[in-house]
């Protein structure tokens, strides 16, 4: 009876073995399933911040902040070398160790990481150990995985996430944090060009406005709050005479001027900026482009109406009499200027390409007659 009992109860236990086995392999797959929805959704989230019209650092915070949230990541840095030093574009580690943190391209522990472009798994065994890469702090974190970046074969930065706890990552599958290392690389790809716009804006010495590139960085993100916005492209026809007749001087002032009033009208949301030499571009945003006429020619007017004045002054001139280098006072009579502007507006649609916009615009302004000076619709 008992060697019964025993044979039932070994049969039990055996059944209830293979039925946990089962139950485990179940959710094994189902966390695998649950993980590779979790890494599209993720992916997902990436390519949706790609294409939102934040700052190219702005969108790099808020991917480390899904990474954060979706991976339950304690620490997540991502630094990347920009042609010049390697900076920190999102972290949430405090600013008091960003300087480690943007130079462990050098630590020696990372080296082979970087060389061989492969990730590199470190952690601590007692609580009286640091990690290699801490100069002067312990406990904040005691185990890190760092992923070198490369585009193209190009190493470009790299992905650090570190723990609070020891053996953090001991048993974390990698193969997920690659596919997060590769989303990371996707964004850093996507947003090259943006980055690149942002960078090359320049603030002009004369107006004291941004130059074109602005238009299609951060100035975007203003007038894309809106369907549709009119963009309006006008020239001082008559610079380069006043630049002749009188002197670059009275020309650049001249352009001061205008650029002066026309701020001084700006909303808030509206955009001006010096498009190039005698040409500038308005984008008035959210605004119709048969809503501008008035405005546009209300300014035109005010604008032809401005006199500047060159003042009498003495000159002296070096002339040649009977081969002899002679110093010739003369007085240079008070000269006056008034400006006259042609004008081109058209209207930019919410996600098209503005670039080609302006680039019609300025293919009318350029092949327009020389006497033009009036408001023209395309």
């Amino acid at each position: 009876m008992i060697i019964f009992v025993i044979v039932v109860l070994v049969v039990v236990i055996g059944v209830l073995i293979v039925y946990n086995i089962h139950i485990q392999k179940k959710i094994e797959s189902f966390n695998n399933i649950n993980q590779k929805v979790n890494n599209l959704s993720v992916l997902q989230d990436f390519m949706t911040i790609a294409g939102e019209e934040d700052t190219v650092d702005q969108k790099l915070r808020k991917i480390n902040e899904i990474i954060i949230e979706k991976y339950e990541i304690k620490y997540s840095t991502i630094v990347v070398f920009n042609g010049a030093e390697y900076v920190i574009k999102a972290s949430n580690v405090e600013s008091k160790h960003h300087e480690a943190l943007s130079n462990l391209h050098t630590e020696e522990i990372f080296q082979d990481s970087v060389a061989t472009a492969t990730p590199k798994y470190i952690t601590i065994d007692s609580e009286n150990e640091k990690l290699p890469y801490q100069k002067f702090e312990m406990g904040r974190a005691k185990s890190a995985m760092f992923f070198p970046l490369y585009i193209d074969n190009i190493y470009i930065g790299y992905w650090i996430m570190e723990s609070g706890q020891m053996h953090a990552f001991d048993k974390t599958d990698t193969t997920i944090l690659e596919v997060v290392k590769d989303n990371i690389i996707s964004v850093l790809q996507t947003t090259a060009y943006q980055e690149t716009i942002e960078n090359i804006d320049r603030i002009d010495k004369f107006t004291g406005l941004h130059s074109a590139e602005y238009l299609y960085g951060n100035a975007k993100r203003i007038f894309s709050k809106y369907a549709t916005s009119a963009v309006c492209m006008f020239r001082i026809t008559n610079i380069e005479e006043i630049n002749k007749s009188i002197n670059r001087e009275m020309g650049n002032d001249m352009i001061t001027e205008i650029s002066n009033v026309i701020k001084s009208k700006m909303a808030a949301q509206y955009v001006f900026v010096r498009y190039m030499g005698p040409k500038f571009i308005i984008v008035f945003s959210g605004v119709e482009e048969n809503s501008v006429e008035e405005f546009l020619t209300s300014l035109k007017e005010e604008i032809e109406n401005l006199e500047l004045v060159q003042d009498e002054e003495e000159v002296q001139k070096i002339r040649i009499i009977k081969g002899k280098k002679v110093r010739i006072r003369e007085i240079k009579e008070r000269q006056t200027a008034s400006p006259k502007l042609n004008f081109v507006v058209s209207t930019y649609y919410k996600g098209t390409g503005l670039e080609q916009l302006n680039k019609r615009l300025e293919e009318y302004i350029d092949q327009a007659p020389a006497d033009e000076s009036q408001i023209n619709y395309i």
